[in-house]
């Protein structure tokens, strides 16, 4: 049986200096931003925004210095988050590339992939989106049917990616394809994982628009599409080790529960000048669920920084913060249900009305809640 670890973070008074410098920076690049805007979390997206952080040296910040990095702590990288998700910063254009993409070039990917992106992903000059789901199958990553077929000196690939965010304004796809046969008793082998460059032929991006109306997701259609020897990340049929590898940076930071903050901090904002006894208890438990989830999900960052594979620990910080995630705007309706209305609660209702249509994707994105769950299970000896 597994066993959970939540350890404390290790001390960084270099992140606390940090942290007023980050302050500072979105005080002023952010001051005209408005509530509807900021409420937009991680899935804002401003190009211009990820190439000024860029500039700062804040993308790639753990990265080694070869690659554009800055060899900072991961307790740093995590302070950086949360100060830009906690202010509503646009951070969409960049967000999977940093997060994920470049740890996995970093872990698997060759000299030549390595030198040839992460700079520019650093310099906020080149995202990524994430090719892993597929119509009709839900959260079982394992049915892939996308296939990649050696040819010559490359590789031909047909199949479809559904969900795929971002994937207009992105340069690349880490693409989850099956280059084996599929054998039913060990379903996860014969995966691999491929640098895309969507620029390719044989490849159409279509738009999904959510309820809102927005087109953040794409469906991804490879027809075949030509991919060169070295578009190969890692080793081929080693798909499956590598993609589960990535999913603890993806399930672990503060995005994960701070994706309705905006709306909270609205709410605080139009209960003033003085809330009742029930709203006071109500953002109490608030506060003290999103200061627990903070503790945990820095504890990842910890384990992440010491080179360990807290997957586990990733997969339950992610399932709990989407329920407060969820929770918020629930609470939100119910404490401003009665009243007059006022400036300050007219902004409050085009944030909880965009942020309540967002809401029902917060448990799906980054592993369904059944899935994290079966994770969990299985990592306490359960399944």
């Amino acid at each position: 049986m597994s066993q959970f670890t939540f350890p404390s973070p290790p001390p960084s008074p270099a992140a606390e200096v940090f942290r007023g410098e980050v302050r500072a920076f979105l005080a002023s690049e952010l001051k005209h931003r408005a509530p509807i805007d900021r409420a937009q979390s991680w899935n804002g997206l401003d190009p211009a925004f990820s190439r000024k952080l860029g500039q700062q040296g804040w993308l790639g910040l753990t990265w080694p210095k070869a690659y554009g990095g800055q060899e900072r702590s991961a307790i740093e990288r995590y302070v950086l988050l949360e100060e830009l998700l906690a202010a509503g910063a646009p951070v969409g254009a960049h967000w999977i590339a940093e997060r994920q993409s470049g740890p996995s070039l970093l872990r698997y990917g060759t000299e030549a992939q390595k030198g040839a992106i992460l700079p520019r992903i650093a310099a906020g000059e080149c995202f990524f989106c994430i090719g892993m789901s597929e119509p009709d199958s839900g959260s079982d990553l394992a049915s892939v049917r996308t296939k990649a077929v050696r040819e010559g000196d490359g590789w031909r690939v047909n199949g479809t990616k559904l969900w795929t965010t971002n994937a207009t304004h992105c340069q690349f796809m880490i693409l989850f394809c099956r280059t084996g046969p599929l054998d039913r008793e060990h379903r996860h082998a014969g995966t691999s994982q491929f640098i895309v460059d969507l620029s390719l032929p044989g490849i159409t991006i279509r738009p999904v628009r959510n309820l809102v109306g927005e087109h953040h997701f794409n469906e991804v259609v490879f027809e075949d599409a030509v991919l060169p020897e070295d578009a190969l990340l890692g080793r081929e049929g080693e798909g499956w080790a590598q993609v589960t590898g990535e999913l603890a940076y993806e399930r672990s930071g503060p995005e994960r529960f701070l994706s309705s903050f905006w709306l909270l901090v609205e709410l605080v904002r139009a209960l003033q000048p003085a809330a009742d006894a029930r709203a006071e208890i109500a953002l109490g438990r608030l506060g003290a669920q999103l200061i627990t989830l903070r503790r945990m999900s820095r504890s990842v960052a910890g384990l992440l920084q010491a080179g360990a594979d807290p997957a586990l620990e990733a997969a339950m910080v992610k399932d709990l913060g989407a329920l407060v995630e969820q929770e918020i705007p629930e609470i939100a309706r119910d404490l401003m249900a009665e009243g007059p209305p006022t400036l300050q609660s007219r902004t409050f209702a085009q944030v909880l009305a965009y942020t309540t249509l967002h809401a029902p994707s917060f448990s799906l994105r980054g592993g369904t809640r059944e899935i994290l769950r079966g994770i969990i299970a299985r990592g306490l000896g359960l399944r």
